[in-house]
């Protein structure tokens, strides 16, 4: 075996590989979206499964962009990041709140920050 075929080899090895990639992820995606009726998931499937490669292409391209289920998606993952954020910068101003009343140490404040920021 050459350079060039072994070469040879590893691009059809890559692109069998990233073949497979593509069907799977097309697969789950049909499945998750909520707006494909039952039907219309069953019509991808046959397609994907029995004209692979014109079927893929065909679901990238009339893909929408964004979905509903996306945007909501997007917006939980947003959301969940935020609400920690504020929930730490709400202990912090908390705890600022009993340093400057005098109901807590300088030592403590560090401590009560040091806990609200790695949590």
């Amino acid at each position: 075996m050459s350079f060039g075929e072994f070469l040879w080899g590893m691009v059809i090895f890559f692109f069998w590989v990233m073949y497979i990639w593509m069907f799977i992820a097309i697969f789950g995606d049909i499945f998750r979206r909520g707006d494909l009726s039952g039907w219309l998931k069953a019509g991808w499937i046959f397609l994907i499964f029995f004209l692979p490669l014109i079927g893929i292409l065909l679901y990238l391209v009339t893909r929408p962009k964004m979905t509903e289920q996306d945007m909501a998606m997007v917006g939980a993952a947003a959301g969940g990041s935020t609400a920690a954020s504020r929930s730490a910068s709400e202990e912090i101003d908390k705890a600022k709140r009993l340093l400057d009343s005098g109901a807590i140490t300088a030592d403590e404040f560090a401590t009560l920050k040091k806990k609200a920021l790695s949590a």
